[in-house]
């Protein structure tokens, strides 16, 4: 969860409302999917923003978790 994130929640006192539920999901008729890891390269590099979010989201969880480790240390 990125910092920021935590900060914002922290400082409300909004009641938070539920976004997924794992019993709705359960309930949704969704064709099972499965991959082996070269199958899943292989998709993942047929779908140019996939893999563009993909690394996206990395590098943003590498710099949010230097991020906490600071506010850790700051505590």
């Amino acid at each position: 969860i990125a910092p920021e994130l935590l900060a914002q929640l922290a400082a409300t006192e909004a009641p938070l409302q539920r976004a997924l539920d794992a019993e709705a999901a359960r309930t949704m008729d969704l064709p099972a999917v499965q991959y082996d890891e070269a199958g899943f390269r292989y998709a993942l590099n047929e779908d140019a923003m996939a893999t563009e979010k993909l690394a996206e989201g990395i590098r943003a969880f590498a710099a949010d978790a230097v991020k906490l480790e600071q506010l850790i240390r700051a505590l």
